[in-house]
């Protein structure tokens, strides 16, 4: 059941943005007497603001209401991502160039991890400049995580 309701909550959160720059990244149902659905969305080419949040989440849960998701009272948070979170969507990663990030990706069957400057974007592939200033193309298909490294310049 619970697939079915985040199913069911990315449809409508889905049809929430699809007026506004703003896509959907992730739907978290976390259980316990009330449910809590954590909706993360973020923006192609900059961040989102708590007023855009709280919109959002204002319109999506009056469609949830509308569409009987939950029988009972839940509780709804819609934000960004955050740093702390890794990036989960390729549209993240274009506002992302520039910024000092920790790689995991696969390589002829093995995991393997670096860190480094995330230079380029394309359709298929990131480019990650290395300390040592080599660089290293990674197809989206091999990459299983990438966490951007917080800078506080």
């Amino acid at each position: 059941m619970p697939n079915k309701v985040i199913n069911t909550i990315s449809e409508l959160a889905e049809s929430v943005l699809s007026t506004t720059d703003f896509f959907l990244v992730d739907v978290e149902i976390k259980g316990g007497d009330t449910p809590e659905i954590w909706v993360s969305i973020d923006a192609e080419d900059r961040g989102v603001n708590m007023d855009e949040c709280a919109e959002v989440s204002n319109e999506l849960g009056f469609l949830m209401d509308a569409h009987d998701v939950f029988s009972g009272r839940y509780r709804i948070n819609v934000s960004s991502p955050g740093l702390s979170r890794p990036l989960i969507d390729r549209r993240q990663y274009p506002k992302n160039v520039g910024r000092e990030a920790k790689f995991k990706f696969k390589k002829d069957g093995e995991y393997t991890k670096i860190e480094g400057t995330l230079k380029e974007v394309d359709d298929d592939h990131i480019v990650v400049g290395l300390d040592d200033e080599s660089i290293k193309k990674i197809a989206f298909d091999d990459l299983v995580e990438t966490k951007i490294i917080p800078s506080f310049k």
